[in-house]
């Protein structure tokens, strides 16, 4: 096992994880539970609100999913080289959180429509410790190669 994997497979079992919340327990608070927004609980007095949004909930962890599947084949097939190039991407794409998602989570929270109030800041580090994880294990490997 390479170095470059370490970072990936602690990846995978953490959005595993979120996406058996988002497919058998989308009510909770923990992971990527929808919960967590307050308008989970008003979509239910809307039934057409919450069909939607339970389409949008399960269309999310449909994509985690098959993400996560890729990454399992590149760990098990896939070249050094390779898995060098999915953690930049990892690194790039996870990034595009703070371009689009992180305003309007902070704007929710603010408005406190989050529950636990401080639910942006801890998403937002979290999703900063991945990106420093790979960054670590990505330097790691170059050094490696020295």
């Amino acid at each position: 096992m390479c170095i470059l994997d370490i970072s990936i497979i602690i990846f995978i079992l953490l959005e595993t994880a979120n996406v058996c919340i988002l497919y058998f327990a989308p009510d909770s608070k923990y992971g990527n539970g929808v919960a967590v927004f307050n308008h989970w609980e008003t979509s239910k007095n809307d039934q057409d609100m919450h069909l939607f949004v339970r389409y949008m909930t399960n269309w999310v962890a449909g994509t985690k999913l098959i993400f996560i599947v890729l990454l399992i084949i590149l760990v098990f097939t896939a070249s050094n080289t390779a898995k060098l190039y999915t953690l930049i991407v990892l690194i790039l794409s996870i990034g595009t959180y703070y371009w689009r998602l992180h305003p309007i989570v902070k704007d929710l929270d603010a408005k406190g429509l989050i529950t636990p109030k401080g639910y942006s800041k801890v998403l937002g580090y979290m999703i900063g410790g991945f990106i420093t994880l790979f960054s670590i294990n990505l330097t790691a490997y170059l050094i490696s190669l020295l």
